[in-house]
């Protein structure tokens, strides 16, 4: 079964052309959409459905910096543990501590300035943290490349948490 690069015809780095890969999902579902089978068989209807929901996948994993970090190390028998590998440097623990403690403050009060720094902040550590994760991808070091991934998975998590009180404090 071909890989998410191979589906669309793409080098299998972490660098990607995002329009190259846009282009190709296209393509893809252009060939499988399942109005072009409208007049098939149940069975080419099913196969048709199940490769555009495939593409789907491939393309929102490929789309996205952290899931196609995460899937390149995949690809290459890293396996994440995100559950059961929580052990993070002093540096990067210490960090998040203080970032949480940002966000517990501008929560309490509901300081939209202050919320708007954090994320900046963060945006700027995932940035770099994507940086470093795709020389490391494309250098061939997926072992060091898992632990920011590791990394990198707490950030979004982080962000996602931010984004929840703005809309609480916007909202």
């Amino acid at each position: 079964m071909q890989n998410h690069f191979e589906l669309f015809h793409l080098p299998q780095r972490f660098a990607l052309d995002v329009n190259a890969l846009d282009r190709a999902y296209r393509e893809v579902q252009n060939r499988v959409h399942p109005d072009k089978f409208a007049n098939a068989t149940d069975a080419e209807k099913r196969v048709a459905m199940q490769w555009a929901t495939r593409a789907n996948e491939a393309y929102q994993t490929l789309r996205n910096p952290f899931r196609r970090a995460a899937y390149l190390c995949q690809l290459n028998g890293i396996d994440l543990q995100t559950e059961s590998n929580t052990a993070m440097p002093k540096e990067f623990l210490m960090q998040q501590m203080e970032w949480r403690e940002m966000l517990e403050d501008a929560k309490a009060a509901k300081d939209v300035a202050a919320l708007q720094r954090l994320e900046q902040e963060l945006n700027a550590a995932r940035k770099a943290e994507v940086a470093r994760i795709g020389e490391l991808l494309d250098a061939q070091d997926f072992p060091a490349a898992a632990q920011y991934v590791r990394q990198l998975m707490f950030l979004e998590k982080l962000d996602e948490e931010v984004a929840l009180v703005f809309e609480r404090l916007e909202g």
